[in-house]
């Protein structure tokens, strides 16, 4: 967080960024990241570099503001490139927390190459439009005797042109009981530390004091503000759309004490709840108002993400994870308003987040992917985003590298259903493909479908095997072959279905459920008959068997016994392996050696 504590430096309207430059910035060797304005969900596996982008425009602005305190605004203009750059101590630098300097270059290689024209190694160049212009502020960096060194390594800006002011905020932390009043690098420290927490009170008081001389300039001499300058107060004020978004989502405010550097030494901040009529609160009978920091993590969360993305200096928000704390209810709401606000106010927002609540509603355009090795790009298709969730593009994602290796995938729906066909396929010499991968999921066929079109896309020449339960649909949906008539097969993705309710329904047998158990043939089959009204025939094993047993709840029967699917199927014997089972393994194995 940067310059929004200083309320004389205004945002830029209408600026966004266009493109991020890196170069042995963390993760990023060299990187180059095209942006699209309003809001971006940024998104990739773990350490894939999403917080490292957002921290490395952080490092961007603390380099902006501190070049501009060191050497003057002139220092940013077109033509001062040639200057010298300056030096400042590792206790001085404060837009992320690290453990040390040497941590902001890749691989903590701070030395000079053979291609690096002198010490400056590290680089951070931002491309933006105001509107009218597009303009390019980078700078570069160097580490020396633990000092760091900044320069201004190319600039397009002249006389009059102001770069953007950019504000990011990491997962919320750091709240205490006691927040005396804090300014300028005192309050960036905070934020690179991860405490943001620790000066919510101070951006809570400055937009309520800034609200207070508003509405006194608009009374003026009046006894009140007149309706349409109050209307338009409520519609673009920071503190008015703060305590609105909090009655309509928490029924809650926020009420600050009047603070004095004279008389007092630390930020009173309470919440305050009640019943919500328009933007009127009437506290609950009885209620006592109480601190900010007995509230809720995901209340707090919240509060200090929109805190943040309603100040009127900010022009593009870094938000690292703000749904951490929040429900998944909450998630969608947080992402909804600050479209909203990104769009009301012509605000730049890049949210970077794990949540596959957040990505599942968020259109596929609207979603930056991160990939290790410093690529990026915006989804165009369902189908992508279908990928990222499931971990496509992930540094360590075994599952995926195993559908890349092998080209093949095997969709099965229970979680002992793999097991169960390996343990069957032993017994018979169907043995289960194991150097396909095994992919657990009780997602329709449409939805495999869309997955194995996104493995494809991805890897190309990829092969699926679907096998679903039919549960509750007709048997008349499931031809000889077992496959699924309400979605047949295509060139490249295979369906199939049992006929039977599902794989347990092929494990009722009488004897093996016997050996399973440690009870007698004879016990078992007394059970089956007077507990579940089930007579098993010598016709058990035949792919056309009558209703009653395709439609039985075997999981119960099972469980009755005590024994699990798994150990019934290693007790069956070849004769008492049911056909649609055999037909199964054996178009597995056909599958799995093509």
């Amino acid at each position: 967080m940067t310059s929004i504590h200083l309320h004389e430096t205004r945002g830029t309207a209408n600026v966004h960024l266009t493109s991020v430059e890196l170069r042995r910035f963390k993760q990023f060797g060299k990187s180059n990241v095209a942006l699209m304005p309003g809001l971006s969900i940024v998104a990739g596996g773990n350490n894939a570099g999403k917080s490292s982008l957002l921290q490395a425009l952080a490092v961007w602005e603390f380099c902006k503001v501190a070049t501009v305190a060191q050497k003057g605004s002139n220092a940013l203009l077109n033509g001062m490139t040639s200057s010298q750059g300056f030096g400042l101590g590792d206790d001085e630098f404060s837009p992320i927390n690290v453990p040390s300097l040497k941590h902001l270059w890749s691989n903590l290689k701070t030395q000079k190459t053979d291609t690096d024209p002198d010490g400056y190694t590290l680089l951070i160049a931002c491309e933006w439009n105001d509107g009218e212009t597009e303009h390019k502020l980078a700078f570069s960096l160097a580490l020396a005797n633990d000092r760091l060194f900044i320069k201004v390594a190319e600039t397009t800006l002249h006389e009059g042109d102001r770069p953007p002011v950019l504000a990011y905020l990491p997962p919320f932390a750091g709240i205490s009981a006691r927040e005396e009043r804090t300014y300028g690098a005192l309050r960036r420290r905070r934020i690179g530390e991860g405490l943001a927490g620790a000066i919510l009170r101070n951006l809570l008081l400055d937009m309520r004091d800034a609200n207070t001389a508003e509405r006194k300039r608009l009374r003026g001499e009046k006894q009140k503000i007149s309706d349409p300058d109050l209307r338009a107060l409520r519609a673009s004020d920071p503190w008015e759309l703060l305590q609105q978004t909090l009655r309509e989502v928490f029924s809650a405010e926020i009420s600050i004490a009047d603070f004095d550097d004279e008389y007092h030494t630390y930020i009173q901040a309470n919440v305050v709840k009640g019943e919500v009529d328009g933007y009127l609160l009437t506290r609950h009978a009885g209620y006592n108002s109480r601190d900010l920091m007995v509230e809720g993590s995901g209340f707090l969360q919240w509060l200090s993400v929109y805190t943040l993305a309603t100040s009127s200096s900010v022009d593009i928000l870094l938000f690292d994870e703000p749904d951490a704390h929040l429900h998944a209810s909450l998630q969608a709401q947080l992402v909804d308003r600050l479209r909203y606000l990104a769009s009301r106010f012509e605000k730049q927002v890049l949210l970077a987040t794990h949540s596959s609540e957040i990505l599942k509603t968020t259109d596929p355009t609207d979603v930056l992917e991160v990939r290790a090795g410093g690529k990026f790009r915006y989804l165009k298709s369902e189908e992508q985003k279908i990928g990222l969730l499931v971990g496509i593009g992930s540094t360590y994602a075994p599952r995926i590298e195993k559908v890349r290796d092998s080209k093949k995938v095997f969709f099965y729906e229970g979680t002992s259903d793999a097991s169960v066909l390996r343990a069957i396929g032993e017994t018979i010499g169907f043995p289960l493909p194991t150097w396909i991968a095994h992919w657990q999921t009780s997602d329709q066929h449409k939805e495999r479908k869309v997955l194995w079109r996104a493995l494809d896309d991805e890897f190309g020449s990829i092969d699926a095997f679907s096998l679903r339960d039919r549960d509750e649909d007709p048997m008349m949906t499931v031809g000889g072959d077992l496959e699924d008539k309400r979605m047949p097969s295509v060139h490249g993705f295979v369906t199939r279905k049992w006929r039977r309710r599902y794989i347990e329904s092929y494990l009722v047998h009488p004897a093996a459920l016997a050996r399973a158990s440690g009870m007698s043939e004879e016990q078992v089959r007394e059970i089956l008959q007077n507990e579940f009204a089930l007579a098993i025939g010598a016709n058990f094993t035949d792919a056309d068997v009558p209703a009653t047993l395709c439609d039985i709840h075997a999981k119960d029967i099972l469980s009755r016994f005590g024994v699990s699917a798994v150990k019934v199927a290693k007790e069956l014997l070849v004769e008492e392996v049911c056909d649609d089972v055999k037909t199964l393994l054996g178009q597995l194995e056909e599958f799995g050696a093509n």
